[in-house]
Protein backbone atom coordinates (compact mmCIF):
# COMPACT_ATOMS: atom_id res chain seq x y z
CA UNK A 1 0.00 0.00 0.00
CA UNK A 2 1.30 3.06 -1.17
CA UNK A 3 0.14 5.20 1.67
CA UNK A 4 -0.81 5.00 5.24
CA UNK A 5 -4.39 4.80 6.51
CA UNK A 6 -4.93 8.55 7.62
CA UNK A 7 -3.72 9.74 3.87
CA UNK A 8 -5.76 8.00 2.65
CA UNK A 9 -8.85 8.84 4.06
CA UNK A 10 -8.14 12.20 3.28
CA UNK A 11 -7.62 11.60 0.08
CA UNK A 12 -10.84 9.88 -0.71
CA UNK A 13 -12.39 12.77 0.94
CA UNK A 14 -10.99 14.89 -1.59
CA UNK A 15 -12.52 11.66 -4.39
CA UNK A 16 -15.58 12.13 -2.89
CA UNK A 17 -15.77 16.08 -3.33
CA UNK A 18 -14.17 15.88 -7.20
CA UNK A 19 -17.40 13.14 -8.07
CA UNK A 20 -19.73 15.80 -6.18
CA UNK A 21 -18.10 18.39 -8.05
CA UNK A 22 -18.40 16.88 -11.43
CA UNK A 23 -22.08 15.95 -10.58
CA UNK A 24 -22.88 19.44 -9.49
CA UNK A 25 -20.95 21.33 -12.43
CA UNK A 26 -22.27 19.31 -15.72
CA UNK A 27 -25.50 17.91 -14.03
CA UNK A 28 -26.06 21.01 -12.60
CA UNK A 29 -27.10 22.68 -15.90
CA UNK A 30 -29.20 20.41 -16.40
CA UNK A 31 -31.14 21.08 -13.73
CA UNK A 32 -30.97 24.60 -14.52
CA UNK A 33 -32.15 24.62 -18.02
CA UNK A 34 -35.10 22.15 -17.02
CA UNK A 35 -36.59 25.38 -14.31
CA UNK A 36 -36.20 27.32 -17.34
CA UNK A 37 -37.98 25.50 -19.75
CA UNK A 38 -41.57 26.47 -19.05
CA UNK A 39 -40.66 29.90 -18.40
CA UNK A 40 -37.88 30.83 -21.62
CA UNK A 41 -39.98 29.31 -23.75
CA UNK A 42 -42.92 30.87 -25.58
CA UNK A 43 -43.71 28.31 -28.08
CA UNK A 44 -43.34 24.67 -28.95
CA UNK A 45 -40.02 25.25 -30.99
CA UNK A 46 -38.86 27.19 -28.19
CA UNK A 47 -39.30 24.79 -25.87
CA UNK A 48 -37.62 21.69 -28.12
CA UNK A 49 -34.61 24.37 -28.83
CA UNK A 50 -34.33 24.62 -25.03
CA UNK A 51 -34.84 20.78 -24.34
CA UNK A 52 -32.13 19.85 -27.03
CA UNK A 53 -29.25 22.11 -25.76
CA UNK A 54 -28.76 19.18 -23.02
CA UNK A 55 -30.48 16.20 -24.52
CA UNK A 56 -27.54 14.68 -26.00
CA UNK A 57 -25.49 14.33 -22.43
CA UNK A 58 -27.93 14.89 -19.60
CA UNK A 59 -27.60 10.86 -19.03
CA UNK A 60 -23.96 10.62 -19.47
CA UNK A 61 -23.87 13.89 -16.57
CA UNK A 62 -26.01 11.83 -14.38
CA UNK A 63 -23.96 8.93 -14.13
CA UNK A 64 -22.44 11.39 -11.74
CA UNK A 65 -24.62 11.08 -9.24
CA UNK A 66 -24.90 7.62 -9.42
CA UNK A 67 -21.16 7.26 -9.25
CA UNK A 68 -20.44 9.35 -5.94
CA UNK A 69 -23.52 7.08 -4.58
CA UNK A 70 -21.52 3.77 -5.60
CA UNK A 71 -18.32 5.70 -3.79
CA UNK A 72 -20.08 6.52 -0.79
CA UNK A 73 -20.85 3.33 -0.55
CA UNK A 74 -17.48 1.56 -0.73
CA UNK A 75 -15.30 4.41 0.78
CA UNK A 76 -18.10 5.63 3.75
CA UNK A 77 -20.02 2.39 4.29
CA UNK A 78 -21.40 4.01 7.82
CA UNK A 79 -22.46 7.51 6.39
CA UNK A 80 -23.82 5.70 3.30
CA UNK A 81 -26.25 3.56 5.66
CA UNK A 82 -26.74 6.81 8.21
CA UNK A 83 -27.61 8.90 4.88
CA UNK A 84 -29.87 6.87 3.08
CA UNK A 85 -31.58 5.84 6.31
CA UNK A 86 -32.19 9.11 8.36
CA UNK A 87 -32.75 10.83 5.21
CA UNK A 88 -34.73 7.85 3.27
CA UNK A 89 -37.93 9.81 2.59
CA UNK A 90 -35.84 13.46 1.33
CA UNK A 91 -34.14 11.23 -0.78
CA UNK A 92 -37.01 9.29 -2.47
CA UNK A 93 -39.03 12.81 -3.58
CA UNK A 94 -35.65 13.67 -5.22
CA UNK A 95 -35.49 10.31 -6.64
CA UNK A 96 -39.37 10.23 -7.95
CA UNK A 97 -39.00 14.07 -9.04
CA UNK A 98 -35.80 12.62 -11.33
CA UNK A 99 -37.83 9.67 -13.01
CA UNK A 100 -39.36 12.92 -14.47
CA UNK A 101 -36.48 13.59 -16.69
CA UNK A 102 -35.68 10.22 -18.57
CA UNK A 103 -39.60 10.09 -19.38
CA UNK A 104 -40.41 13.49 -20.29
CA UNK A 105 -36.99 13.73 -22.74
CA UNK A 106 -38.18 10.55 -24.73
CA UNK A 107 -41.93 11.08 -24.36
CA UNK A 108 -42.40 14.73 -24.58
CA UNK A 109 -42.30 14.91 -28.65
CA UNK A 110 -44.11 12.28 -29.55
CA UNK A 111 -47.24 12.89 -29.60
CA UNK A 112 -48.42 16.62 -31.06
CA UNK A 113 -50.94 17.10 -28.63
CA UNK A 114 -50.04 20.60 -26.71
CA UNK A 115 -51.50 19.34 -23.90
CA UNK A 116 -49.58 16.17 -23.83
CA UNK A 117 -45.91 18.54 -24.18
CA UNK A 118 -46.97 21.20 -22.23
CA UNK A 119 -47.27 18.45 -19.22
CA UNK A 120 -44.22 16.71 -20.00
CA UNK A 121 -42.86 20.35 -19.99
CA UNK A 122 -43.35 20.71 -16.31
CA UNK A 123 -42.50 17.19 -15.46
CA UNK A 124 -39.09 18.42 -16.70
CA UNK A 125 -39.48 21.25 -14.52
CA UNK A 126 -40.08 19.34 -11.84
CA UNK A 127 -37.17 17.15 -12.63
CA UNK A 128 -34.86 20.11 -12.64
CA UNK A 129 -36.54 21.88 -9.63
CA UNK A 130 -36.60 19.83 -6.78
CA UNK A 131 -33.39 17.79 -6.50
CA UNK A 132 -31.88 21.21 -6.16
CA UNK A 133 -34.08 22.17 -3.39
CA UNK A 134 -33.97 18.47 -1.71
CA UNK A 135 -30.19 18.18 -2.12
CA UNK A 136 -29.76 22.36 -0.79
CA UNK A 137 -32.15 21.23 1.81
CA UNK A 138 -30.00 18.15 3.13
CA UNK A 139 -26.93 20.11 2.80
CA UNK A 140 -28.65 22.54 5.67
CA UNK A 141 -29.51 20.07 7.23
CA UNK A 142 -26.36 18.18 7.75
CA UNK A 143 -24.60 21.27 8.76
CA UNK A 144 -27.16 21.79 11.64
CA UNK A 145 -26.64 17.81 12.59
CA UNK A 146 -29.00 14.91 11.84
CA UNK A 147 -31.02 12.94 14.67
CA UNK A 148 -29.42 9.96 14.97
CA UNK A 149 -27.61 7.83 17.19
CA UNK A 150 -25.54 3.98 17.31
CA UNK A 151 -26.94 1.78 20.30
CA UNK A 152 -24.65 -0.89 22.36
CA UNK A 153 -24.89 -2.81 19.14
CA UNK A 154 -23.56 0.15 16.92
CA UNK A 155 -27.18 -0.39 15.49
CA UNK A 156 -28.53 3.45 14.20
CA UNK A 157 -31.25 4.74 15.37
CA UNK A 158 -32.87 7.93 13.94
CA UNK A 159 -35.09 9.85 15.70
CA UNK A 160 -36.66 12.33 12.83
CA UNK A 161 -39.00 12.77 10.09
CA UNK A 162 -39.17 15.02 6.99
CA UNK A 163 -41.15 17.71 7.90
CA UNK A 164 -38.32 18.52 10.42
CA UNK A 165 -35.91 18.77 7.88
CA UNK A 166 -38.43 21.97 6.33
CA UNK A 167 -36.38 24.27 9.17
CA UNK A 168 -35.58 27.74 8.63
CA UNK A 169 -32.12 27.25 7.60
CA UNK A 170 -32.89 24.32 5.12
CA UNK A 171 -35.22 25.83 3.49
CA UNK A 172 -32.41 28.61 3.21
CA UNK A 173 -30.05 25.88 1.82
CA UNK A 174 -32.49 24.72 -0.31
CA UNK A 175 -33.54 27.81 -1.98
CA UNK A 176 -29.89 28.73 -2.12
CA UNK A 177 -29.37 25.59 -3.95
CA UNK A 178 -32.09 26.24 -6.48
CA UNK A 179 -30.80 29.68 -7.00
CA UNK A 180 -26.97 28.58 -8.14
CA UNK A 181 -28.10 26.20 -10.07
CA UNK A 182 -30.54 28.22 -11.87
CA UNK A 183 -27.73 30.59 -12.65
CA UNK A 184 -25.67 28.03 -13.74
CA UNK A 185 -28.55 26.35 -16.24
CA UNK A 186 -29.34 29.71 -17.81
CA UNK A 187 -25.72 30.40 -18.53
CA UNK A 188 -24.95 27.16 -20.27
CA UNK A 189 -28.41 28.01 -22.04
CA UNK A 190 -27.37 31.35 -22.68
CA UNK A 191 -24.27 29.94 -24.31
CA UNK A 192 -26.38 27.23 -26.34
CA UNK A 193 -28.91 29.32 -28.03
CA UNK A 194 -29.16 32.43 -29.93
CA UNK A 195 -31.95 35.23 -30.48
CA UNK A 196 -34.56 36.00 -27.77
CA UNK A 197 -34.13 32.44 -26.11
CA UNK A 198 -30.73 33.88 -25.35
CA UNK A 199 -31.79 36.93 -24.51
CA UNK A 200 -34.23 35.74 -21.84
CA UNK A 201 -32.16 32.93 -20.20
CA UNK A 202 -29.14 36.02 -19.90
CA UNK A 203 -31.39 37.67 -17.60
CA UNK A 204 -32.38 34.57 -15.96
CA UNK A 205 -28.70 33.77 -15.09
CA UNK A 206 -27.79 37.74 -13.56
CA UNK A 207 -31.07 37.82 -11.62
CA UNK A 208 -30.55 34.26 -10.54
CA UNK A 209 -26.40 34.62 -9.77
CA UNK A 210 -27.90 37.96 -7.83
CA UNK A 211 -30.08 36.06 -6.06
CA UNK A 212 -26.87 33.29 -4.86
CA UNK A 213 -24.54 36.08 -3.86
CA UNK A 214 -27.77 37.58 -1.40
CA UNK A 215 -28.58 33.75 0.06
CA UNK A 216 -24.80 33.01 -0.12
CA UNK A 217 -24.38 35.71 2.28
CA UNK A 218 -26.84 35.23 4.29
CA UNK A 219 -25.90 31.57 4.90
CA UNK A 220 -22.38 32.72 5.68
CA UNK A 221 -23.49 35.14 8.63
CA UNK A 222 -26.14 32.47 9.80
CA UNK A 223 -23.33 29.67 10.08
CA UNK A 224 -20.93 31.97 11.28
CA UNK A 225 -23.00 33.61 14.40
CA UNK A 226 -25.80 31.41 14.93
CA UNK A 227 -25.73 28.12 14.46
CA UNK A 228 -24.43 25.44 15.91
CA UNK A 229 -20.94 23.82 14.90
CA UNK A 230 -19.14 20.52 15.96
CA UNK A 231 -15.85 20.19 17.41
CA UNK A 232 -13.67 17.25 17.90
CA UNK A 233 -12.03 17.43 21.48
CA UNK A 234 -10.39 14.27 21.45
CA UNK A 235 -10.11 10.56 19.64
CA UNK A 236 -8.06 7.29 18.66
CA UNK A 237 -5.63 8.06 16.15
CA UNK A 238 -6.48 8.80 12.85
CA UNK A 239 -4.54 6.65 11.08
CA UNK A 240 -6.41 3.86 13.03
CA UNK A 241 -9.78 1.91 12.76
CA UNK A 242 -12.67 3.09 15.23
CA UNK A 243 -16.01 3.11 15.85
CA UNK A 244 -17.45 6.64 15.85
CA UNK A 245 -18.67 6.87 19.59
CA UNK A 246 -14.88 6.32 20.90
CA UNK A 247 -14.09 10.01 19.80
CA UNK A 248 -15.41 13.08 22.23
CA UNK A 249 -17.27 15.84 20.01
CA UNK A 250 -19.50 19.06 21.03
CA UNK A 251 -21.12 21.58 19.54
CA UNK A 252 -20.07 25.15 19.56
CA UNK A 253 -21.89 27.91 18.14
CA UNK A 254 -19.70 29.04 15.41
CA UNK A 255 -17.54 26.04 15.13
CA UNK A 256 -18.01 25.64 11.07
CA UNK A 257 -15.61 28.76 10.89
CA UNK A 258 -12.58 26.64 13.08
CA UNK A 259 -10.76 25.22 9.91
CA UNK A 260 -10.80 29.10 8.32
CA UNK A 261 -8.85 30.27 11.29
CA UNK A 262 -6.52 26.93 10.84
CA UNK A 263 -6.35 27.23 7.21
CA UNK A 264 -6.61 31.01 6.01
CA UNK A 265 -6.08 29.23 2.29
CA UNK A 266 -9.71 28.00 2.74
CA UNK A 267 -10.99 31.72 2.53
CA UNK A 268 -10.35 31.29 -1.08
CA UNK A 269 -13.47 28.77 -1.75
CA UNK A 270 -16.23 31.02 -0.22
CA UNK A 271 -14.33 33.94 -2.08
CA UNK A 272 -14.65 32.19 -5.30
CA UNK A 273 -18.26 31.42 -4.67
CA UNK A 274 -19.30 35.08 -4.40
CA UNK A 275 -16.51 36.42 -7.71
CA UNK A 276 -17.81 34.02 -9.32
CA UNK A 277 -20.94 34.77 -9.21
CA UNK A 278 -20.52 38.60 -9.39
CA UNK A 279 -18.53 37.52 -12.74
CA UNK A 280 -21.37 35.40 -13.96
CA UNK A 281 -23.81 38.55 -14.05
CA UNK A 282 -21.13 41.45 -15.62
CA UNK A 283 -20.08 38.53 -18.08
CA UNK A 284 -23.63 37.56 -18.63
CA UNK A 285 -24.42 41.39 -19.36
CA UNK A 286 -21.29 41.45 -22.13
CA UNK A 287 -22.69 38.51 -23.67
CA UNK A 288 -19.24 36.72 -23.02
CA UNK A 289 -21.08 33.67 -23.08
CA UNK A 290 -18.42 30.50 -22.26
CA UNK A 291 -16.70 32.68 -19.56
CA UNK A 292 -19.76 33.44 -17.87
CA UNK A 293 -20.34 29.62 -18.07
CA UNK A 294 -16.76 29.32 -16.67
CA UNK A 295 -17.69 31.98 -13.62
CA UNK A 296 -21.05 30.38 -12.93
CA UNK A 297 -19.42 26.95 -12.61
CA UNK A 298 -16.68 28.99 -10.29
CA UNK A 299 -19.54 30.27 -7.84
CA UNK A 300 -20.51 26.36 -7.81
CA UNK A 301 -17.58 24.39 -6.68
CA UNK A 302 -16.85 27.42 -4.55
CA UNK A 303 -19.58 27.21 -2.55
CA UNK A 304 -19.93 23.26 -2.10
CA UNK A 305 -16.21 23.22 -1.56
CA UNK A 306 -16.84 26.64 1.17
CA UNK A 307 -19.70 23.69 3.22
CA UNK A 308 -16.72 20.82 2.57
CA UNK A 309 -13.84 23.07 3.95
CA UNK A 310 -15.97 24.23 7.12
CA UNK A 311 -17.61 20.57 7.90
CA UNK A 312 -13.78 18.78 8.00
CA UNK A 313 -13.10 16.11 8.82
CA UNK A 314 -16.94 16.05 9.86
CA UNK A 315 -19.15 14.10 7.05
CA UNK A 316 -22.34 13.57 8.80
CA UNK A 317 -22.84 15.37 12.29
CA UNK A 318 -25.55 13.96 14.83
CA UNK A 319 -27.30 16.39 17.11
CA UNK A 320 -29.02 13.58 18.84
CA UNK A 321 -25.52 12.33 20.10
CA UNK A 322 -22.53 14.51 18.89
CA UNK A 323 -19.91 12.00 19.79
CA UNK A 324 -21.44 9.67 17.51
CA UNK A 325 -20.91 11.76 14.55
CA UNK A 326 -19.58 10.62 11.41
CA UNK A 327 -16.02 12.11 10.14
CA UNK A 328 -13.18 11.13 7.39
CA UNK A 329 -11.53 9.10 10.81
CA UNK A 330 -14.37 6.80 11.56
CA UNK A 331 -16.61 6.38 9.05
CA UNK A 332 -14.87 4.89 6.36
CA UNK A 333 -14.21 1.36 4.99
CA UNK A 334 -10.50 -0.50 5.94
CA UNK A 335 -7.17 0.32 4.78
CA UNK A 336 -6.49 -2.18 2.23
CA UNK A 337 -10.39 -1.67 0.48
CA UNK A 338 -9.54 2.09 0.39
CA UNK A 339 -5.74 1.73 -0.94
CA UNK A 340 -7.66 -0.45 -4.05
CA UNK A 341 -10.58 1.69 -4.79
CA UNK A 342 -7.93 4.26 -5.05
CA UNK A 343 -6.16 2.75 -7.95
CA UNK A 344 -9.97 2.39 -9.52
CA UNK A 345 -10.38 6.15 -9.47
CA UNK A 346 -6.87 6.91 -10.40
CA UNK A 347 -7.35 4.89 -14.06
CA UNK A 348 -10.98 5.56 -14.51
CA UNK A 349 -11.68 9.18 -13.25
CA UNK A 350 -9.23 10.31 -16.01
CA UNK A 351 -10.81 8.24 -18.80
CA UNK A 352 -14.16 9.64 -17.63
CA UNK A 353 -13.25 12.95 -17.87
CA UNK A 354 -11.68 12.76 -21.24
CA UNK A 355 -14.56 10.96 -22.70
CA UNK A 356 -16.98 13.56 -21.31
CA UNK A 357 -15.02 16.36 -22.50
CA UNK A 358 -15.13 14.80 -26.21
CA UNK A 359 -18.30 14.32 -25.58
CA UNK A 360 -18.85 18.51 -25.65
CA UNK A 361 -16.63 19.09 -28.00
CA UNK A 362 -18.60 16.67 -30.70
CA UNK A 363 -22.11 18.60 -29.90
CA UNK A 364 -20.39 22.28 -29.31
CA UNK A 365 -22.40 24.80 -31.30
CA UNK A 366 -25.70 26.49 -30.65
CA UNK A 367 -29.21 24.88 -31.19
CA UNK A 368 -31.05 26.81 -33.25
CA UNK A 369 -34.74 26.17 -34.57
CA UNK A 370 -33.42 25.43 -38.10
CA UNK A 371 -31.43 22.48 -36.36
CA UNK A 372 -34.65 21.44 -34.94
CA UNK A 373 -36.37 21.25 -38.02
CA UNK A 374 -33.22 19.40 -40.16
CA UNK A 375 -33.10 16.93 -37.61
CA UNK A 376 -36.87 16.30 -37.20
CA UNK A 377 -36.87 12.60 -36.41
CA UNK A 378 -33.36 12.24 -34.38
CA UNK A 379 -33.69 15.69 -31.85
CA UNK A 380 -36.24 15.52 -29.10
Amino acid sequence: MIFDYETYKVIWWCFVAVLLLGFALTDGWDFGVGMALPFLGKDDTERRIIINTIGPTWEGNQTWFITAGGTLFAAWPLVYAAAFSSLYIALIVALFALFFRPVGFDFRSKVPDPRWRNAWDWGLFIGGFVPPLIFGVGMGNVLQGIPFRYDELLRLEYNGNFFQLLNPFGLLAGVLGVAMLAMHGATFLHMKTEGVIADRARRMAMASAAMTIVLLAAAGIWVATALPGYRITAMPDAGTAFTPPAKTVVMVTGAWMDNYGRWPLTWAFPAAAFLGAVLAIALSAARRTLLALFASGMSVAGILLTAGAAMFPFVLPSSLMPSHSLTAWDGTSSHKTLAVMFWVVVIMLPIITLYTSWVYSVVRGKITAAHIRENEHSVY
